[in-house]
């Protein structure tokens, strides 16, 4: 079991509030409109959900209709719980007939650890055990763990060793674990914005960890997104335009093993070494998913690789802060 991330809540529907619109479906909208809204926790995070529509039955539809889907997922991805087919997976090292959505989510994790290098790896887990498990004792050595543990535990790690199709999954090293909390809440919020198109939402932006946004804002401008700034997280640094795209970031300022900070979340599964090249990651996709994803792995990546991954993709882009605080900007 992880902890928590800081950076990262696992579902929050924001509508009302940034001024969702919802055309139903077959007639144009009035004036008047109905505000749902839920609150609550998912995976262990405060979680939140609004939706604004001019027929309040089906606005409870579509957030009941949301949070079904949720939960429905949290029995796939969650590490919070023991009876989930992640947790099984982790368990027994094999997994006969999984959930088709854990096999989607790793087909993208095997695009993405191709188009990075290996930097992408949902395999790190046995890596946080290792850090986690050193500083969690008392007379931890400030420098982590010896190299023979590192070494040791670098092993059991590496997307290569996972061989999965639709009729099983198998983790080829004894004490290999995978953790899916770099990509799944993206997928989750995919998985929620087809939801809400189908309940016949025009313009909306879902923020499930990472916001995406669907079409341009009501008004016909993009939406705003805020960046929290690096240095003061509970602040926003920079805000960006998007239309029909998902933002995610990744930030050294996150968890820390060490009281010193030293030994962040954001771990290399290629030298087992915590991030330190930027203070900040954001990237801009289409797809959520791929936005988590990428936003990890740039953070372990040189300039020149991010770059080059971009170009191969075609799409998207990348913000970075660097550890000395120059902003890069890198488009496809």
């Amino acid at each position: 079991m992880f902890p928590r991330l800081s950076r990262r809540r696992f579902i929050g529907v924001t509508a009302a509030a940034v001024g969702l619109g919802v055309v139903p479906f077959g007639r144009a909208p009035r004036t008047e409109a109905h505000l749902v809204t839920w609150r609550g926790q998912a995976m262990g995070a405060v979680a939140s959900l609004q939706v604004h529509h001019h027929d309040r039955a089906v606005a409870e539809r579509l957030v009941e209709r949301s949070l079904a889907e949720v939960r429905r997922l949290e029995a796939v991805f969650s590490l919070y719980r023991a009876d989930t087919a992640l947790a099984a997976l982790n368990r027994q090292g094999i997994l006969i007939a999984p959930p088709a959505d854990l096999v989607t989510v790793l087909t993208e994790c095997r695009r993405c650890w191709e188009l990075t290098g290996g930097a992408f790896d949902p395999t790190v887990q046995a890596l946080w055990t290792l850090y986690r498990d050193h500083f969690s004792r008392p007379d931890a050595n400030s420098d982590g763990p010896p190299e023979s543990a590192l070494r040791e535990a670098l092993e059991r790690v590496g997307f290569d060793k996972v061989t999965f199709d639709a009729n099983r999954i198998a983790l080829s090293r004894r004490g290999m674990g995978l953790t899916l909390n770099g990509i799944a809440q993206g997928y989750v919020t995919d998985r929620i914005v087809s939801i809400l198109h189908e309940g016949g939402i025009a313009s909306s932006l879902v923020d499930m960890g990472e916001p995406r946004a669907v079409g341009s804002h009501p008004s016909g401008d993009p939406w705003r997104v805020g960046i929290a700034d690096p240095d003061n997280p509970d602040r926003v640094g920079e805000t960006l335009n998007v239309v029909d795209q998902a933002v995610a970031t990744s930030g050294t300022y996150g968890f820390h093993f060490d009281v010193a900070g030293h030994f962040n979340h954001l771990l290399d599964p290629r030298t087992g070494a915590s991030a330190h090249l930027y203070r900040s990651v954001t990237t801009v996709m289409p797809s959520a998913m791929t936005a988590d994803a990428l936003s990890t792995a740039f953070s372990l990546m040189p300039i020149t690789a991010i770059a080059r991954t971009l170009r191969q993709l075609g799409e998207g882009q990348a913000r970075l802060t660097t550890e000395t605080g120059e902003a890069i900007a890198l488009p496809s």
